[in-house]
């Protein structure tokens, strides 16, 4: 049973400021409540999304309020359905998504798409990443893709996800770029990140496809080595770790995080919550969230993050298409 949410009524407060002859105070927009909305269970990435920019939130005290609720089912479908169907009980609801969304809706997984939302804002970003085991024969992707060329069937390439899902599409991508045939790729689907993780550490694959901050706490530990990542620059958080582009393929990709607010979320609601979420950028407690996740500022606000959103759709389309996933 879904859970009922209490009608909650978010309004736009002023910090308070003092007055004297010398010195005039600075009003600052502030958010009373912001109830987080996860389409996916605990402790996932849309899950440390939500609660990390929660936690920032709340201690940099831009946003009074702050709430959680994970509803998993359908591929992210049955949150996204909630939400527009309590859309006047939700208007202080941001549920946070990421490129499965646009994935996703390509499948008909689910009839909506981001399109039957408020967009607010894109957040942050985290690139696609190659793994291998600390004792694989692969030390670099330039060897990895050569092999490839050689025998696709030779190399398997697990991911925690179905395929045809963003794993299977970033690898596919990547290869692509190498001069591999892509619709070859032998892709291994595991029902979870972790999963897949464990697969690659026993031996069932020789690759994984993954995110590049899911991968930094095992590579620290040296458990793994990270070949490669997506970005269009190196990483501060994996500043050793080369970028496809600099290898000399022309493949980049980032999996952006962001929110949305219901269907009907007037512009001046959705405007202020975007604003907020700018403005944690510029607090300490957002430094601190952000570099123990290791991720990437993409502040994308409404209109941008629409344009954004739209690009993305038609850039992924074509290659579920290419790797015949649509007609």
């Amino acid at each position: 049973m879904l859970t009922q949410f209490i009608s909650r009524k978010r309004v736009t407060v002023l910090a308070a400021f003092m007055a004297s002859a010398l010195s005039v105070g600075h009003a600052q927009a502030k958010v009373e409540e912001v109830h987080f909305l996860v389409p996916g269970g605990a402790g996932g990435g849309w899950d440390s999304t939500a609660r990390g920019i929660g936690e920032a939130l709340s201690k940099s005290e831009l946003v009074d309020k702050v709430s959680y609720e994970n509803m998993s089912g359908g591929g992210g479908g049955k949150a996204i359905a909630y939400l527009i169907k309590t859309a006047e009980q939700s208007q202080d609801t941001l549920m946070v998504n990421s490129t499965p969304i646009i994935i996703r809706s390509l499948s008909n997984v689910f009839p909506q798409s981001f399109r039957d939302l408020t967009p607010v804002a894109a957040t942050v970003g985290d690139f696609g990443a190659f793994v291998v085991a600390k004792d694989s024969p692969y030390h670099s992707f330039t060897e990895l893709a050569e092999a490839y060329k050689k025998d696709p069937r030779s190399v398997s390439v697990a991911g925690g996800s179905a395929r045809g899902s963003m794993d299977h599409l970033v690898a596919a991508l990547a290869f692509k770029a190498a001069g591999g045939e892509p619709r070859k790729l032998k892709y291994l689907a595991y029902d979870a990140g972790g999963k897949a993780m464990a697969g690659l550490l026993s031996g069932e694959t020789q690759v994984l496809s993954t995110g590049l901050s899911e991968a930094l706490s095992l590579a620290e530990a040296g458990e793994i080595r990270i070949l490669a990542m997506t970005g269009d620059a190196r990483s501060t958080a994996a500043p050793d770790v080369p970028t496809l582009k600099e290898l000399g393929y022309d493949a980049t990709f980032v999996n952006w995080r962001g929110f949305f607010g219901a269907p009907g979320l007037s512009d001046e609601q959705a405007d202020e919550f975007a604003d907020v979420l700018k403005k944690m950028y510029e607090t300490k407690a957002w430094e601190t969230v952000r570099d123990r996740y290791g991720w990437t500022e993409i502040y994308k606000p409404r209109k941008e993050f629409m344009a954004f959103l739209e690009q993305q759709e038609k850039e992924v389309g074509g290659l579920m298409r290419e790797l015949g996933f649509l007609k």
